[in-house]
Parts: C-alpha cells; sequence; structure tokens
C-alpha cells in the first residue's frame, strides 16, 4: 500500500477503534488472510457451536473452509446438497451457536453497522441469539455516514448480490436500488446496529483490503 494511504488508513484507524469502543463493540484491523487466520484459528476450539452468515467475505477469506477443519462444530450452511427445509433449520439453530462470524455491508465512521438482508437470518443472529458475533469487513465496507452506507448498500451491495444469485430484479440491470417490488426482492430487512447493551458481544475485523460487496 502506498505511504500516503497507510497514513490515512492509521487515522481512519484510530478513529473507527473509539467510534466503535463508544458504541460497545470492538474493532480490530488485520493485514491479511495469514493475519485473520491466525487470530480465528486461537479461538476456533474447545468444540464451541459455531455459525455464519451469508458472505462473500467469508468465502474469499477461506473462513468457511477453515471452520470445516477446526475443533468447533460448524453449522454449515454451505453443505452440498441441503434442502430448503434443513438449510433454515440451521438459520434457526444459527440462534443457539456460541459464535456468530458474519460481514456487514457497510460501516460507518461513527461506529455503526450497515445491513440488507432478504430472509433476515443473517441480521436477526447478529441482533440478538448467538453468544459472541464476529463481523468481517474489508477496507471498501468503510463509509464516512449513514447516507454514504445507505448509498452503498443501494448502489453495490444490493445490486451485485442481485446479479451474484441470478435474481430477476430491476437491479440487475440499471446497477442501482429500484425500490422494486419483484417477487425476487432481496432487500427485505434495512438493519443498522449502533450502541450495544451487551459490551463487547460485537467484535469487528477490518481486513485492509477490498472484500465482497
Amino acid at each position: 500500500m502506498e505511504e500516503n494511504l497507510k497514513t490515512l488508513l492509521k487515522i481512519k484507524e484510530t478513529e473507527l477503534i473509539k467510534s466503535f469502543e463508544a458504541n460497545n463493540m470492538t474493532l480490530m484491523f488485520v493485514k491479511n488472510q495469514t493475519e485473520l487466520e491466525t487470530y480465528l484459528k486461537s479461538i476456533l476450539k474447545d468444540g464451541k457451536k459455531v455459525a455464519v452468515g451469508g458472505s462473500v467475505t467469508l468465502n474469499q477469506m477461506g473462513v468457511v473452509d477453515l471452520l470445516r477443519t477446526s475443533d468447533v462444530h460448524f453449522i454449515d450452511r454451505y453443505e452440498e446438497g441441503l434442502s430448503r427445509d434443513v438449510m433454515e433449520d440451521r438459520f434457526r439453530e444459527a440462534f443457539y451457536a456460541d459464535l456468530f462470524i458474519t460481514s456487514t455491508n457497510a460501516l460507518t465512521m461513527d461506529g455503526c453497522l450497515y445491513n440488507v438482508d432478504g430472509t433476515g437470518n443473517r441480521v436477526a443472529a447478529m441482533i440478538f441469539g448467538p453468544k459472541e458475533v464476529i463481523v468481517i469487513a474489508g477496507l471498501n465496507k468503510i463509509c464516512q455516514d449513514e447516507a454514504g452506507a445507505l448509498s452503498h448498500i443501494k448502489n453495490c451491495s444490493a445490486p451485485a448480490n442481485a446479479i451474484r444469485l441470478n435474481k430477476k430484479t430491476p437491479c440487475v440491470k440499471t446497477g442501482r436500488c429500484m425500490e422494486c417490488h419483484s417477487p425476487e426482492r432481496i432487500c427485505s430487512s434495512f438493519v443498522k446496529l449502533g450502541y450495544q447493551g451487551k459490551v463487547n458481544r460485537m467484535k469487528v475485523i477490518i481486513v485492509e483490503d477490498y472484500l465482497g460487496y
């Protein structure tokens, strides 16, 4: 990374850590996938029950593969051949997990997480259920404020995921949210996670890379 960008990132890092701490969440930076895996290996043990939210970022970082080879009880939503009923059972089982690992659509400099979901299982587990939540995100998810976060979701996250999932929604053609009423719409629940009542239940890990949408 170019030196001036490193300096800028350091400034943002300090501000973000303070903002998330003020909202009772912890935040840390890791440089790459190797550092992320080193940290995760230190906690993925003792047979704890672990679930994940649907996430391009987790797959890019090899988190799902790591879980499958760790000393944990992995509630694997990505197992091949799952029926829809079994998958939804695993979504519900995630509420009783010791640890829920997911990403976020956007995060802001004032220490908030912004997400939009179709089914809602991911945001529901982030809010309540699992004892601990780890949120992994790339630098591209950092937005200045709520307006920036919503713009990122509507002009990047939502249409990119609709394209990935082969949805027949207007945004796959326009590249931006059209506030549609399509039966295949994936933007049903908009959730802002701000100040948390349970201190440090949520940990945010930012990888110094561009990941997911």
